[in-house]
């Protein structure tokens, strides 16, 4: 019965990774409407919890906790249907919104839709919390990709339902609600940690039942009517904030919204900065409204614009989403917005020295405050600072990387970063500049790799074998760098691969024995992420790497023996030869006392790995007798 249990669990996991692989492809075809961002990172976060699945899936140990008995519809419901039907629900509720037209929808549509990211959104994010981790033996960088779900689906539940005005999604084109972070943990780095809280969906059967009304909607009619109804208090809400008519000369000329941060192209004509952006980034180099030849790339931010839109959104009591929303920047000296806006022209000299002594301003300004970042990057210096990263003249390129560096300390300012195209120069300097210049290019690759996306992006742009070589033959800094750097990257599992290849365990190896001993927390912590990936494990075996482990176990350092146990667990559990190894090198007398005296995290592999030891032993008497 035990056997027969097992394979229906087994059976369930593999139909619920069809189920997250069919959302991470109908993700891939692309969505449209209001609602195109918030279904892509929906499934982008969907698709996050293969790598969870599968090793679920692979656990050889007791599937009971998944017990499937229990009917979906109790509250002992086990933890794996409630995964299932959340996954399930999100599938439905893109197959609907992902292509939803608010033009022709019915009153209260789009709120019941924004109300519905909320519940499944926060349906999600209680299921992933109740799956009992520890005892499938999860991973570290697994768990950590979960608990980057997890605050992510808190934020943005948090952000559906704090909307005031929902009616703002209806524009045709959706602002992004939620805006991304990671947490990292193992190597220590300044960045603001992110927390949130989630309110919680009252009633579980309302939200089923919207979930089977938006099912029915998308395969059967594309009729409204047939969603969950708004409340009185959401209609009368909605008809109090209905929006006046928006000045043509307010609306990008582009995505048709109205501008939150205009800025002038050189034939005078406004555009909203990151849809001007976007259109120079493809190659174009034309004005699109009037199809003129833009004489220069420079993006004039249009302050008497911004005034006069302001100015209207308060007089008709409609918000608007001006960048300048940090109250200490209000009252900011009109002179200092006059010589950061001098400044940044100069960027763009003819002269070396002026665009030299403009750039040493820049990185000046941006290492003293965040209201200096938020102004530098208001003032349009992004796009620029970007071009001058290639600059011949060596303080030039040196300045623009670090200049960049200090403004992506600002969240914000790191999208403005990518849409520059920022990183294909980031990675040419890392390969070619001065030390210095190496160093912070790795640092800045570390910054903007904070969110999920660019993790991709950076791994994908051939930074990953540059940092390896700096973390093997850098300065000091610069292989703390490229540590930092190469650990964030790969918590994102398509970058082990790149990592290994590019001979990263080699490299952390000799770490782990050179007698100075200055990397050994950052080779541990590095190696520790890497240990579940299959060609890291083998690399790691033919490094021979066990013996040095087992020293780390037995030293002072908890971190460092945490990293060790976590590594032999990854390299031992299921392989009875590598049990035998560590056995007969003396594991047994430490494991032992870090099960009774180490941190919680080093009991708790301490424990596991020696309930590995001891099967293994049963085994092996077993067969002897």
């Amino acid at each position: 019965m035990a056997g027969d249990h097992s394979t229906a669990v087994v059976a369930e996991i593999q139909s619920l990774l069809r189920l997250v692989r069919d959302v991470a492809r109908r993700s891939a075809t692309g969505f449209a409407g209001a609602f195109k961002k918030d279904c892509s990172d929906m499934c982008r976060r969907v698709a996050l919890l293969a790598h969870l699945l599968e090793e679920i899936r692979d656990y050889e140990g007791d599937l009971r906790p998944l017990d499937l008995s229990a009917s979906s519809s109790s509250s002992n419901s086990s933890a794996l249907c409630e995964v299932a039907e959340a996954i399930k629900a999100v599938k439905r509720l893109v197959l609907f919104a992902g292509s939803f037209d608010c033009n022709v929808s019915t009153d209260g549509t789009v709120q019941q839709i924004v109300f519905q990211f909320q519940s499944v959104t926060s349906k999600l994010e209680k299921a992933l919390a109740g799956l009992p981790y520890d005892h499938f033996d999860i991973s570290e960088e697994v768990k950590e990709q979960v608990d980057l779900v997890r605050v992510q689906l808190k934020r943005a539940a948090e952000r559906y339902g704090g909307s005031q005005d929902l009616t703002v999604l209806s524009s045709g084109l959706s602002e992004s609600l939620v805006k991304e972070s990671d947490i990292v943990h193992g190597i220590s780095h300044d960045h603001n940690e992110v927390e949130s809280k989630v309110g919680n969906v009252s009633n579980e059967s309302v939200v089923n039942d919207v979930d089977e009304m938006i099912y029915e909607s998308a395969t059967a009619s594309s009729d409204a009517s047939c969603m969950l109804k708004p409340t009185d208090d959401a209609v009368n809400n909605i008809e109090e904030n209905k929006k006046p008519v928006i000045p043509d000369d307010f609306l990008c000329p582009i995505s048709l919204e109205i501008i939150r941060d205009p800025v002038i192209v050189s034939t005078g004509q406004t555009y909203e900065r990151s849809y001007i952006q976007r259109w120079i980034n493809c190659g174009n180099t034309t004005c699109p409204k009037t199809r003129q030849k833009l004489q220069n790339l420079i993006l004039t931010p249009n302050y008497v614009l911004r005034s006069l839109i302001t100015q209207w959104c308060t007089l008709h009591n409609v918000e608007h989403p001006t960048l300048l929303t940090n109250s200490r920047l209000k009252n900011i000296d009109k002179l200092f917005l006059d010589m950061i806006e001098a400044i940044v022209r100069n960027l763009s000299s003819q002269s070396i020295e002026e665009q030299r002594a403009a750039v040493s301003e820049i990185r000046s300004l941006s290492k003293r405050s965040t209201d200096n970042r938020i102004l530098i990057a208001e003032a349009g210096a992004i796009p620029v600072l970007v071009s001058l990263i290639l600059s011949e003249d060596d303080i030039t390129q040196q300045h623009a990387v670090t200049s960049i560096l200090n403004l992506s300390i600002y969240e914000d300012n790191r999208e403005l970063i990518m849409l520059a195209n920022a990183v294909p120069s980031i990675v040419q300097v890392l390969r070619t500049g001065a030390m210095e210049t190496r160093e912070n290019a790795a640092a800045t690759l570390f910054s903007l790799s904070l969110a999920d996306e660019n993790k991709i992006i950076i791994g994908a742009s051939g930074a990953i074998p540059l940092l390896v070589h700096l973390l093997e033959n850098g300065s000091k800094r610069g292989k703390n760098d490229a540590a930092t750097a190469l650990f964030n990257l790969c918590i994102y599992q398509g970058n082990k691969g790149r990592a290994v290849r590019a001979g990263i365990i080699a490299v952390l190896v000799k770490m782990l024995t050179e007698s100075n001993g200055s990397m050994v927390d950052e080779a541990l912590t590095i190696l520790s992420i890497l240990a579940s990936h299959q060609e890291a494990k083998a690399a790691m075996l033919r490094a021979c790497i066990i013996p040095n482990l087992i020293e780390h176990v037995a030293a002072a350092n908890s971190r460092n023996q945490e990293n060790a146990i976590s590594i032999l667990l990854s390299l031992c559990k299921r392989d009875d030869e590598n049990l035998g190894v560590i056995s007969r090198l003396g594991v047994l007398r430490p494991l032992m006392e870090l099960a009774d005296n180490g941190t919680e995290r080093a009991k708790r592999k301490a424990v596991l790995l020696l309930g590995h030891l001891q099967r293994s032993q049963q085994q092996l008497q077993h067969v002897d007798g």
